[in-house]
């Protein structure tokens, strides 16, 4: 299932990699990644396949969300199908 990732804070140094390991410990795939520094603030955006995952969707959406806690970033998980209903007008 793709899933959407955002991720929002004040940049440092390894929240791309922070973000990446805990998906890389779920067994999910990075299907697209854009990221952006606005004046000292991250942020990024994450297409990614769960079809694969190793954890069922509540439990890897929680991994993923706190795996930004220690960064100091906020984690955003979403199905993207839920994604393009919100945005459908």
């Amino acid at each position: 299932m793709k899933t959407i990732i955002t991720v929002l804070g004040n940049d440092r140094p390894g929240i791309v990699a922070g973000v990446a390991a805990a998906l890389y410990n779920l067994n999910v795939n990075i299907l697209d990644i854009s990221q952006t520094i606005m004046d000292g603030y991250f942020t990024m955006t994450m297409l990614v396949d769960m079809e694969k995952a190793v954890k069922p969707f509540d439990e890897a959406k929680a991994e993923i969300v706190a795996s930004g806690e220690p960064l100091g970033v906020n984690v955003r998980v979403q199905r993207a199908e839920i994604f393009d209903a919100m945005h459908k007008l």
